[in-house]
C-alpha cells in the first residue's frame, strides 16, 4: 500500500454518550437535579439499585423525535473535584452545565465553577434552577448572569440555557435534549482502532472488597483479562461493573466502569493505561517513579509535611463495643497524624494496659464503659500517660480528634520565588563567594535564601548578601537580567549551577 492510499482511508468515527459535569454554587440545586435525572431516566426499576456512590452514572433519554440516547453524568462533589481532575491534564467531561438559582442569581462559587468549565475548554449550558420557588425570577437571573458577562441566548449572547425545576421536573427533558444537541454539534465521538484511554474519576476503600475505582472510558474499549495502570496503582481487570454493579462484558467509550482490586488507591484524574501482565504493570509504575525522581522540581510551592504517630490503647466493655470504638478512633486519623492501636481488650483499664502504652512513646489510653483498676489509678496520678474513659461513643471520638489536633505537626510551605543560572565565579573565600548570574524566572532580592542545584540535584543552601546590576548596588533584580552578587554559603558554587530562591513559611 502506498502512502497516497493510506491517506485516503477514512477514520471510522463512532458516536458515544457525552460525558457531562454539573457545576455551580453549593445550594443552587446540583444534587437535586442529578437525583431527579437519575430517578426518572435510569432504566425503570433499577434506579433504586444504586446503593453506592460511584462518581458517575448513565441515563437513557428519548428525545421529542423518538430517538433514544445515553448520557453519562459525572456525580462529583462540586467544582473542586473537577479542578483536581483537570490539574492532571484530564479533560474528562465533554459538556458542562452551570447551574444558577432563579432565587439568588450568580454567586462567587458560580464564577469559580464557570472558570473550571472554561479552563477545561468545553461547551456549556446554563441551567436556571428552582423555578418552582415563590421567589424565583428567571429574567432577574438572566440579568444577574449578564452583569457577570455570562450572556445567554435571547439576552445578548449565544450561551444556551434552560429554566428547570428539579422538584416538578419542568424543563429537565428540554435540558437533556439540549445536551444531546450540543453533543451532536460538537461532534463528540470515539475513533475505531484507537488505544484505550480512560480516566479515574473516583476511588475509595471498601473493607470487604478492597480498593475500588470508577473510571470513564474516552477512547477504545475495555475488556476483562488485562491489567490497568493508573500512576502508582494497578489492577487486573477480572470483572468490569456498570454503575449499577452489574457485570459488563465490555466497557465502551463514554461509559463509566467500576473496577475492584487495585494495588493502591489510584488518584482522581489519573490516566489509565492497558498492559498485558502484572510484571509489565509493576515495571511501568517503577519506571514512572524513577522519572519523577530524576525530574527537576520546578513546582512553585512544595509542602514539607512532617508526620507523627499517635499510639493508643483501647478498652471496652464488650467485643461489639470494642469493634465500634476502634472504628471510631481510626476515623480521626489525618494525613499528618497516624493512629496506631498498640493494644486493645475487654474489661477495666489495668496496670498492664499502662505498661503496654508506656512502651509506645507518648501514648494515650481510651476506655468505653469501663473503669480504672486501683493500681492503674496510682500510676496515672504520678503522670506519664493520658487516660480518659467515656460512656458516649461520639464524645470519645471528639476527644481523640482533639488529641490528634494537639499532636499535628507544623507544615512548612516552601515557595520557589526565583531561579538563577550561575554564569561566572569572581572570587571564593571560605564561606563567601562573589558570582555573576542571570535571573531566568521571578525576582531575586537582598537577604533571599537559595538552594544550590547541580545538574538538577540539590547540593546545599546559601543566602544573598548584596546585589549589583550594571555596577550599581541594587535591592532586587528582575527576570531576564544579568547581575553580580555576594553570597554566603559553605558550598563551592560553580558556573552552570542553578540557584533556586525560596521562602519557607510554617503553618
Amino acid at each position: 500500500m502506498t502512502k497516497t492510499d493510506q491517506k485516503t482511508i477514512p477514520t471510522q468515527k463512532n458516536p458515544r454518550p457525552p460525558v457531562v459535569a454539573v457545576l455551580g454554587h453549593i445550594d443552587h440545586g446540583k444534587s437535586t437535579l442529578l437525583d431527579y435525572i437519575r430517578k426518572t431516566n435510569v432504566v425503570e426499576g433499577e434506579a433504586g439499585g444504586i446503593t453506592q456512590h460511584l462518581g458517575a452514572y448513565e441515563v437513557v433519554h428519548t428525545t421529542k423525535d423518538g430517538k433514544t440516547n445515553h448520557i453519562t453524568f459525572l456525580d462529583t462533589p462540586g467544582h473542586e473535584a473537577f479542578k483536581g481532575i483537570r490539574s492532571r491534564g484530564a479533560n474528562v467531561a465533554d459538556i458542562g452545565i452551570l447551574i444558577v438559582s432563579a432565587e439568588e442569581g450568580v454567586k462567587p462559587q458560580t464564577i469559580e465553577a464557570l472558570g473550571s468549565i472554561k479552563k477545561a475548554g468545553i461547551p456549556y449550558i446554563v441551567a436556571i434552577t428552582k423555578i418552582d420557588k415563590p421567589e424565583a425570577n428567571v429574567e432577574r437571573t438572566k440579568q444577574s448572569l449578564a452583569e457577570h458577562e455570562i450572556y445567554v441566548e435571547g439576552y445578548g449572547g449565544d450561551i444556551p440555557f434552560t429554566a428547570i425545576s428539579s422538584k416538578t421536573g419542568e424543563g429537565v427533558s428540554d435540558l437533556l435534549d439540549l445536551i444531546l444537541l450540543i453533543a451532536e454539534m460538537s461532534d463528540i465521538h470515539s475513533e475505531s482502532g484507537k488505544p484505550t484511554q480512560a480516566y479515574i474519576i473516583e476511588s475509595d476503600i471498601d473493607k470487604k472488597k478492597g480498593i475500588s475505582a470508577t473510571l470513564i472510558i474516552k477512547e477504545g474499549t475495555l475488556t476483562p483479562g488485562g491489567f490497568l495502570v493508573a500512576e502508582n496503582a494497578f489492577t487486573q481487570t477480572r470483572r468490569l461493573e456498570d454503575f449499577l454493579g452489574k457485570p459488563l462484558e465490555r466497557g465502551e467509550p463514554g461509559q463509566p466502569v467500576h473496577i475492584v482490586g487495585w494495588s493502591a488507591v489510584p488518584p482522581v484524574g489519573a490516566l489509565c493505561r492497558v498492559v498485558h501482565s502484572k510484571r509489565e504493570a509493576e515495571e511501568l509504575i517503577l519506571s514512572e517513579e524513577a522519572k519523577k525522581k530524576q525530574r527537576p522540581n520546578n513546582t512553585a510551592t512544595t509542602l514539607l509535611i512532617e508526620t507523627t504517630l499517635l499510639p493508643l490503647v483501647i478498652k471496652a466493655d464488650t467485643g461489639g463495643s470494642l469493634e465500634a470504638v476502634e472504628a471510631e478512633v481510626l476515623k480521626q486519623a489525618t494525613d499528618k497524624v497516624t493512629i496506631k492501636v498498640v493494644a486493645k481488650g475487654i474489661g477495666s483499664i489495668s496496670e498492664s494496659d499502662l505498661k503496654s502504652a508506656s512502651g509506645s512513646g507518648n501514648p494515650a489510653i481510651v476506655g468505653f464503659n469501663v473503669s480504672l483498676d486501683p493500681q492503674a489509678k496510682g500510676i496515672i496520678e504520678r503522670g506519664g500517660v493520658n487516660v480518659q474513659t467515656f460512656a458516649i461513643i461520639y464524645k470519645l471520638g471528639e476527644w481523640v480528634a482533639e488529641l490528634v489536633k494537639t499532636r499535628t505537626p507544623k507544615v512548612t510551605v516552601v515557595t520557589v520565588k526565583a531561579t538563577i543560572k550561575v554564569l561566572k565565579i569572581f572570587t571564593t573565600e571560605k564561606d563567601k563567594q562573589v558570582i555573576g548570574g542571570k535571573v531566568t524566572d521571578g525576582e531575586i532580592a537582598s537577604g533571599d535564601e537559595f538552594n544550590i542545584l547541580r545538574r538538577t540535584t540539590p547540593i546545599g543552601k546559601g543566602r544573598v548578601r548584596e546585589l549589583q546590576r550594571l555596577k550599581e548596588k541594587v535591592s532586587s533584580v528582575p527576570a531576564g537580567s544579568d547581575f553580580g552578587t555576594f553570597v554566603s554559603t559553605s558550598i563551592g558554587i560553580m558556573p552552570g549551577d542553578e540557584l533556586q530562591v525560596v521562602t519557607s513559611i510554617e503553618q
